[in-house]
C-alpha cells in the first residue's frame, strides 16, 4: 500500500472562546478599581496632621512602655512635647533680653503646662494621649511663630543662645575651681573635736612637769638606737591619726615590746603628742616625739624646700592664691612644700645610728605583722615599696614632664611608679648611694616647677629612681580615700591599708565602707577624747 504523503501544511490556531475573553476582562477592570481606591485612601492618609499621626504610632510603639522610653522614642508625643520646652525656654531668655516681658511670660505659663502634663504622665506611667497634647502643643507652636514674627529668627536664637553657652562654660569652670578648692579645705580641716583635743593635751604638757621630766628620760633611752629592734618613722601634726598608726601597729605585731616608734611633728602639735603618748599605754614599745623646729641643721642653706619656703615667688604661688585659672588649685596647695611631709628624703640625718626603718604615712592602718619586713633582702636597694603600675597611669609618664630633655634623657617614661605610705628604708645603702644629695638636686632643678607639678611622690620616683626594690602587692593596698570599690578580699589579705585621697577616716567625708578598719584602733577611753567628741 502506498504511503499517504505527509501534510507540511502550518496547523489551524485553536480560539478562545468568547467567554473566556469575558472573564479575562472583568478581572483587569476590577483590579484597576482597587488599586485606584487604595491610592486614594493611601493620599488620605497621607493628608493627616503630622500630630494625628505620631499620636497612632505611639499607640502602637508605646504599649507596655515605661515614661523614660516614651520621652526618648523619637515619635512619641512626650518627646515633641520635651523639645518644644527646650526651644520656649530659649525663647523666653530671648524676649527678656528684648525686653518683651509680657511675649516671656507667656512661654513660661505655656512651659508649665507641658511639665504638668509630662509630671502626670509619668505618675500614671501611661503614654500621653492625642487629646492631652494637641491643644498644648498647638497653642506652644503658635506662639512659637508669634516669636518668629517679632525677629526672634534662627540666626538671632543661634547666637544668642551660643553666648550664653560660653557663659555657662565659663561658670562651670569657675564652679569647678571653686569646687576643687573646697575640697582640699574639707580635706586638710581638722574636725573641731580634734582640735579641743590637742589644747587639752597641751594645757596638760605646760602644767604639768612631771610629764616634760619623764619625756626627758625616754627620750635618753638606748632603745632608741638599738638596731636590734624594729624602728618605725612617723612624720605628722595629726594626733589622733598618728595614734591610730601606733595602735594597729602594736596591736597586731607578735611582740610590740620589741617596736619603737620615732615621730617627728611641729611645735604647735608637740605637746599635745608627748601628753599623749605619754599618758597611754602602748603594751612595752618605745616612743620618741619630736620637734622639727629643734632640726638646727635643717635651715635654707642646705635643704632647698626650706629656700623655697622663703622665696617671695614661691609665697605668692602657695600661699596667697592666684587669678590664674589655668593653674588648678590643687597645684598650689602647700602641703607639698610643708617641711614635715619631706623629712622622709632626711632620715639618715635624723637617726644617724639606725640602719633600717619603716617609713609610714600617718594615713595608714596596720593590719598584719610588720617585722617581718626588716629581714627582706633588698638585693642592695635603698628603698623597698609597692608598685602601682598595675593601670597605665601610674608610670613615670603621668608623673613628670617628659618634654624637658633634663627628665626624657635620664628616665624610662614606661617605668613603673610606686607608693609612699609603707616603706622600707636600707639606711646604709642610702648613705652609700648619697641619696639626700640626689633628692636636693632634684629640687633645685625643679625650682621653677617645670619637672612635675603636684606632690611629693614624683621627687620620690626621681631620687630613688633605679634604688627601689617591689614589695609584694599584699604589704600595702592603697585607695581607701577616693576608691569607692575596693574588693573586700583584697582588703583583709593587706598587711597596711591606706586611706590616700580626700576622703580621710577622721573626716565627715569619709567613705562609710571604711571607716571602721580606722575607728576600731582610735582610743575611745581616753577622757579627753570622750569629752571633745561629746561637747
Amino acid at each position: 500500500m502506498r504511503r499517504r504523503p505527509a501534510d507540511y501544511r502550518r496547523p489551524v490556531r485553536r480560539r478562545f472562546s468568547h467567554w473566556i475573553w469575558a472573564l479575562l476582562g472583568l478581572f483587569s477592570v476590577a483590579g484597576l478599581v482597587l488599586f485606584v481606591v487604595q491610592h486614594n485612601y493611601h493620599e488620605d492618609r497621607v493628608e493627616q496632621p503630622t500630630l494625628e499621626k505620631n499620636a497612632r504610632k505611639e499607640h502602637i510603639s508605646h504599649m507596655g512602655l515605661n515614661f523614660t522610653e516614651e520621652v526618648l522614642s523619637s515619635t512619641s508625643l512626650a518627646r515633641q512635647l520635651a523639645e518644644q520646652i527646650t526651644l520656649a525656654k530659649a525663647y523666653v531668655v530671648i524676649a527678656k533680653e528684648h525686653n518683651n516681658l509680657q511675649l516671656a511670660w507667656e512661654f513660661s505659663s505655656k512651659i508649665r503646662n507641658c511639665q504638668l502634663l509630662l509630671s502626670k504622665a509619668a505618675m500614671r506611667e501611661e503614654p500621653i494621649t492625642f487629646e492631652e497634647a494637641e491643644p498644648i502643643i498647638k497653642s506652644l507652636s503658635a506662639l512659637i511663630f508669634k516669636a518668629q514674627d517679632a525677629h526672634y529668627d534662627v540666626a538671632t536664637t543661634i547666637m544668642t543662645m551660643k553666648s550664653h553657652i560660653q557663659a555657662l562654660e565659663e561658670r562651670a569652670k569657675a564652679a569647678t575651681i571653686q569646687t576643687t578648692a573646697f575640697g582640699q579645705l574639707a580635706a586638710e580641716a581638722l574636725p573641731k573635736s580634734l582640735h579641743c583635743l590637742n589644747i587639752k593635751l597641751t594645757t596638760d604638757w605646760l602644767r604639768k612637769s612631771s610629764l616634760q621630766e619623764l619625756a626627758e628620760e625616754k627620750g635618753n633611752s638606748p632603745r632608741l638606737v638599738d638596731n636590734n629592734l624594729y624602728h618605725f618613722c612617723i612624720f605628722s601634726d595629726n594626733l589622733l591619726a598618728v595614734s591610730v598608726v601606733v595602735n594597729s601597729t602594736i596591736s597586731n605585731a607578735d611582740h610590740p615590746k620589741q617596736l619603737v616608734f620615732h615621730i617627728v611633728t611641729n611645735g604647735i602639735i608637740y605637746g599635745a603628742m608627748q601628753a599623749w603618748f605619754l599618758s597611754n599605754d602602748f603594751k612595752g614599745s618605745t616612743i620618741e616625739v619630736q620637734n622639727i623646729e629643734e632640726f638646727t641643721w635643717l635651715n635654707a642653706s642646705y635643704s632647698p624646700v626650706m629656700k623655697q619656703l622663703l622665696d617671695a615667688d614661691s609665697q605668692k604661688y602657695y600661699f596667697k592664691g592666684s587669678e590664674d585659672f589655668e593653674v588648678e588649685p590643687k597645684f598650689r596647695n602647700p602641703k607639698y612644700i610643708y617641711l614635715l611631709n619631706h623629712l622622709r628624703f632626711y632620715i639618715p640625718e635624723i637617726y644617724p645610728q639606725l640602719e633600717k626603718v619603716v617609713f609610714l604615712d600617718d594615713d595608714v592602718v596596720v593590719q598584719k605583722d610588720l617585722t617581718s619586713l626588716f629581714s627582706l633582702d633588698l638585693h642592695g636597694n635603698v628603698n623597698g615599696a609597692v608598685e602601682t603600675c598595675l593601670e597605665a597611669f601610674h608610670r613615670y609618664y603621668k608623673y613628670l614632664n617628659f618634654s624637658n630633655t633634663i627628665i626624657s634623657s635620664k628616665f624610662d617614661p614606661q617605668a613603673c611608679g610606686w607608693a609612699f605610705g609603707l616603706n622600707v628604708f636600707d639606711l646604709i645603702a642610702w648613705r652609700k648611694a648619697n641619696v639626700t644629695t640626689r633628692y636636693h638636686f632634684w629640687q633645685e632643678q625643679n625650682a621653677d616647677r617645670t619637672l612635675w607639678k603636684l606632690g611629693i611622690l614624683p621627687a620620690g620616683l626621681l631620687t630613688f629612681y633605679g634604688l627601689t626594690e617591689p614589695l609584694d602587692r599584699r604589704w600595702h593596698v592603697l585607695g581607701l580615700g577616693y576608691d569607692l570599690n575596693i574588693d573586700n578580699r583584697l582588703i583583709e589579705s593587706a598587711a597596711v591599708i591606706h586611706f590616700n585621697g580626700n576622703m580621710k577616716p577622721w573626716l565627715k567625708l569619709a567613705i562609710g565602707r571604711y571607716k571602721p578598719l580606722w575607728e576600731r584602733y582610735v582610743n575611745q577611753s581616753q577622757p579627753y577624747l570622750q569629752d571633745c567628741v561629746t561637747s
